[in-house]
């Protein structure tokens, strides 16, 4: 299925990305994405599809 880029939104001195939810079946590239983008704190808005363990392990801080 192809999933909406990426995009980045800034305000003042915060950068926001926001993205598609991942689902544990396409998490696999979702580390890569947030590194990519220098991505530090990951927010989920969206209901859990996904496991957040990628997230901490691409070093970000994650929150529900």
């Amino acid at each position: 299925m192809n999933r909406p880029a990426p995009v980045e939104i800034s305000c003042e001195n915060m950068c926001f990305l926001v993205t598609h939810n991942p689902t544990n079946a396409t998490l696999n590239k979702f580390p890569e994405e947030l590194k990519k983008y220098g991505v530090t704190t990951l927010v989920r808005v969206c209901d859990a599809t996904y496991d957040k363990a990628p997230g901490t392990c691409a070093g970000c801080t994650c929150f529900d």
